[in-house]
């Protein structure tokens, strides 16, 4: 086989992975739908390339408003590489402590929210943290790992905890131990990952399930969508009012922000 379709091979057994999980993905988009309809907002965070997750749920084409995409460019900013902004102190930043606290002080959670926290290995303490806070603060988390890969490493939290110990529920990518998927004769260090190809998929059978569940509820999602396939004009106009769906949803989060909201 050629290593394409060696990758291809894998990618199969990736939807097989996720196709065994339908059961749990339809709970969890119950879950997610429920913040929605009572006027809450799914919260998403993810560091390093875990945010491409967090950024196909919302905003882009197929998608509506309801997420809160949590994204720290500290933690994520990855084109210049190295030098100032650069991927080393990213990567240190990513195991920071008391960092995730920090960027949930900025908002005023309730309990009718939820929250999805993305992360392949399931062991960097701002992830960890993030879940940790979240359930705090009675907040139900899913947890989006790869199993295989958190199971063969380290927790750097002190306690040795990961992620999946502070999650109600935990969806697997499928990828395996140290996430590249492809050998190549005479090179001991596998090449292309599988988490993201997982990831994607779980994050679009949510999507999916969730709007099923809003319009089945009467609350049909405000769908970006392209002007190829509802017409220019009705593009423009879902796009300006699901962005000021998001905007109110959003303005939620500040209005009680301070001190009188730091137990919960």
């Amino acid at each position: 086989m050629s290593v394409t379709q060696q990758y291809l091979a894998k990618g199969k057994q990736i939807i097989s992975i996720i196709a065994e999980q339908e059961p749990l993905i339809r709970e969890i988009a119950q879950l997610f739908a429920n913040s929605i309809l009572e006027g809450r907002m799914v919260h998403m965070f993810g560091s390093g390339h875990s945010r491409m997750m967090v950024e196909e749920m919302w905003p882009r084409y197929g998608s509506f408003p309801g997420f809160n995409p949590i994204v720290e460019l500290s933690l994520s900013f990855h084109n210049m590489v190295t030098g100032a902004n650069g991927q080393r102190q990213a990567m240190f930043l990513e195991n920071v402590p008391g960092l995730a606290a920090r960027i949930l002080r900025n908002f005023d959670t309730n309990e009718k929210d939820s929250a999805l926290v993305v992360s392949s290995s399931g062991c960097n303490v701002v992830p960890i943290e993030m879940a940790e806070e979240f359930q705090k603060r009675k907040i139900k988390v899913v947890a989006l790992v790869s199993k295989k890969h958190s199971e063969g490493s380290t927790s750097k939290k002190s306690d040795g905890r990961k992620l999946t110990d502070f999650a109600d529920y935990v969806l697997d990518t499928g990828a395996p131990l140290g996430d590249a998927m492809i050998y190549l004769d005479g090179l001991d260090t596998p090449v292309a990952p599988g988490s993201t190809l997982g990831g994607v998929l779980l994050i679009n059978c949510l999507k999916a399930e969730i709007a099923q569940i809003l319009h089945d509820n009467g609350k049909s999602p405000k769908v970006l969508s392209s002007g190829k396939i509802v017409g220019e004009q009705r593009a423009v106009e879902l796009f300006e009012s699901a962005y000021d769906e998001h905007a109110h949803l959003m303005a939620k989060l500040y209005e009680n922000v301070g001190p009188q909201n730091a137990a919960r």
